[in-house]
């Protein structure tokens, strides 16, 4: 499979490379990415597995994504943007057991054959408020053009929620920055979208220097974790808004943004499902049309000299509701540092470093002590405590640009919030190339 990707390089880098000749602006492009993750777990020490435990015993895994991005221009002012995707593989113990999971490329998907799909299908169409402009690069998803200093933006269609929100530049990218899943986005974001990522909706953006302000509305899936998508969208829906600031600190550059979301779906309440048995609760019993899920963020990232940048996120939701598209966490806390290889002289290569905190509220703690399953966790009991994660990678470019290499390592103690588990180390080489 991987020779057939790397063969495929040649003709897409001719393709590229005469798209791409028109520097003043383009009318279509065509890019590709492919990433390989390579995981392994040594055994660890664990009182007892439950159904949706990640595995105490020693485990292999590996993944594989490919990408196609192809962009066209419409007319003035709107971009279309497709992304054919092919994945395949697994995370470790399916992606079960860890708030945390430990690939941000393998979500929880039950056969780890390859599979092709349409990622991502939607029109842009911008709007100037000002005559001032820079030109933007030519990119994934992203033509060579003229880009207002302020502009509102309408964008529609099939994508991921990440593309437009929570951004970060030091932690948002598992294909080149951090493997685990709390480090590429806020963990207590349950935010909208099928079992691999992706969701349909509406995102509106507003650009008025260095402020931007992002509203979406997109589909839920119709089960916890699923793959089709409801859009019945005046019953089941995920709204979510976003005000960002760039700012600049010793003439180093920086970002904070603050996101607030609520979702409406289908679901299950923990409390309820205690309160209905003597037994072993069962969230989904207590699904219901309406119910909600709210929850915020902030996010910020700060370069603080030329080769040095930090970045830190907390995230909070009200933990009433079943978690029901993205992962089991209902608090979080994380940071970390990046530093830029310019400093040992390899120009190319970087080293990340990040601790992160998960957490549970009580209902959804009680809920998992009393045996329950989540889509996600399920020891069969708990003894909680916070999911705490050191993760370390170093990403280097031998072969010049368009391929990275990395080697990963990440320590998670009380995985799954659970002191009787753990703890666990996950040692990880990721290959990427893009071009």
């Amino acid at each position: 499979m991987m020779k057939f990707f790397v063969c495929s390089l040649a003709p897409l880098l001719a393709v590229t490379s005469v798209l791409a000749q028109d520097t003043t602006a383009q009318k279509a492009d065509l890019h590709f990415q492919s990433t390989y993750i390579y995981q392994y777990k040594p055994g660890f020490t664990s009182a007892y597995n439950g159904p949706h435990s990640i595995s105490s015993a020693e485990e292999k895994q590996n993944s594989l994504t490919a990408t196609l991005y192809f962009g066209v221009k419409l007319w003035h002012g709107a971009e279309l943007y497709i992304n054919p995707e092919l994945a395949g593989g697994s995370g470790l113990s399916g992606a079960f057991g860890m708030a945390g999971s430990t690939n941000g490329e393998s979500f929880r998907v039950g056969d780890p054959s390859p599979s092709v799909y349409l990622a991502r299908g939607y029109v842009r169409q911008t709007f100037p408020l000002s005559k001032a402009y820079s030109w933007n690069e030519d990119g994934q998803n992203q033509l060579i053009t003229r880009q207002p200093t302020r502009f509102f933006r309408i964008s529609a269609g099939k994508f991921s929620l990440g593309d437009f929100f929570d951004n970060n530049k030091f932690a948002n990218g598992p294909r080149t920055q951090f493997l685990n899943w709390a480090l590429m986005n806020n963990s207590a974001w349950d935010y909208s979208a099928n079992l691999r990522g992706y969701t349909a909706g509406a995102v509106l953006s507003l650009r008025w220097d260095k402020m931007s302000y992002s509203v979406a509305m997109a589909a839920e899936p119709k089960v916890a974790n699923g793959a089709d998508l409801n859009y019945d969208y005046g019953k089941t829906h995920g709204i979510v808004g976003e005000v960002a600031r760039a700012i600049t600190i010793n003439k180093q550059e920086g970002n904070v943004r603050v996101l607030i979301y609520q979702n409406t779906a289908n679901m299950g309440i923990y409390k309820d499902a205690i309160a209905a048995t003597t037994g072993t609760p069962d969230v989904i019993s207590t699904e219901h049309s309406g119910r909600t899920k709210t929850g915020f963020s902030i996010n910020a990232d700060q370069q603080l000299t030329n080769n040095i940048g930090v970045f830190a996120r907390v995230g909070w939701n009200d933990g009433k509701t079943e978690t029901w598209a993205f992962t089991e966490a209902d608090r979080t806390l994380s940071a970390g540092v990046n530093i830029d290889g310019h400093l040992w002289h390899r120009n190319n290569d970087n080293i990340g470093v990040a601790g992160l905190l998960n957490g549970l509220s009580a209902d959804h703690k009680n809920y998992l002590a009393a045996g329950g399953l989540g889509f996600q966790l399920g020891d069969g009991a708990l003894q909680y405590a916070p999911e705490m994660i050191t993760e370390v990678y170093y990403s280097c470019k031998p072969l010049g640009s368009g391929f990275w290499f990395s080697c990963d390592y990440q320590f998670a103690a009380h995985p799954g919030y659970n002191k009787s588990r753990g703890p666990l180390n996950v040692l990880s080489f990721r290959m990427h190339v893009e071009i």
